[in-house]
């Protein structure tokens, strides 16, 4: 829900920007492997921090192989942040216990804790079995005080056909920055032609203004899917946007952070 910034948070790289492209209706879990479904995750890992208040990348990682997803879009990614997750690049662990590919975009981006230490970043991460084409990042509107976000989009190539995939996490602290945050995601998608999906912690409930300006534009696969707090959902802040038919959905439990994950089944025909 909330990020994962400090009052130091001045620094930012461009958000990377995410998009995947998905029309939902409920149901259970597409298999994997179905022909021409395309098995989408979103998930608020936390920095991979669990109700139990313990970070355990296996565990995280072995959530995330049982679903056997084909795109997975991650908020709240570590890289080198520090001991909250043991300064390690969660980016890159988690795409070589998976064996997939990756891209990552940093919204906070911190000086290096020492002379020879990495940046200190946070922000999202796509994690794909489809090889990654391309992939982008766009700073969000937000003012100096607020914690910086963005918008990370990759361009898969599934099958020989490009597929469009964008997350994002949109203002915790303020209702008119996300409207300000979801008109500039809005606008993107607008230009974007193909299949596009837009999944991810919008940090707004389905009525809200900014939510009604991204539905505009794109179906909203899984309604009533309730994804916070993890221990028992009772709010809907995650989402699965896009263009085209959306087969199944379900939110499924975790160990491993403070949201539950949200999987669709999109059908690319």
């Amino acid at each position: 829900m909330a990020g994962g910034g400090d009052g130091r948070c001045r620094g930012t790289l461009p958000l990377v920007l995410l998009v995947v492209l998905v029309l939902l209706a409920p149901g259970p879990p597409a298999q994997a492997g179905e022909p021409g479904i395309l098995r989408v995750l979103t998930f608020n890992i936390h920095h991979g921090a669990g109700p139990d208040g313990r970070v355990d990348l296996d565990r995280l990682a072995a959530e995330i192989r049982a679903v056997d997803a084909d795109v997975v879009a991650l908020q709240e990614v570590d890289r080198h942040y520090g001991a909250r997750s043991g300064s390690v690049d969660q980016v890159a662990e988690l795409a070589r216990r998976l064996g997939v590919h990756a891209a990552f975009a940093a919204t906070v981006d911190l000086d290096p804790a020492g002379p020879d230490a990495p940046r200190r970043q946070f922000g999202s991460a796509i994690l794909s079995r489809h090889p990654i084409r391309s992939h982008t990042a766009l700073r969000l509107p937000g003012t100096a005080a607020e914690e910086p976000r963005g918008l990370l989009a990759a361009v898969l190539d599934v099958d020989g056909e490009p597929v469009r995939v964008a997350t994002t996490h949109l203002s915790s602290e303020s209702g008119a920055t996300r409207l300000l945050q979801a008109r500039s995601v809005s606008a993107l998608v607008r230009g974007w032609g193909g299949r596009v999906l837009v999944v991810g912690d919008l940090n707004a409930r389905p009525g809200d203004p900014e939510v009604g300006v991204l539905t505009a534009v794109l179906g909203d696969g899984c309604p009533g899917a309730s994804t916070f707090p993890a221990a028992a959902p009772a709010v809907r802040i995650d989402y699965v946007l896009g263009r085209g038919r959306i087969v199944d959905c379900a939110v499924l439990p975790t160990a491993s952070s403070d949201h539950r994950p949200l999987l669709a089944g999109v059908a690319l025909g």
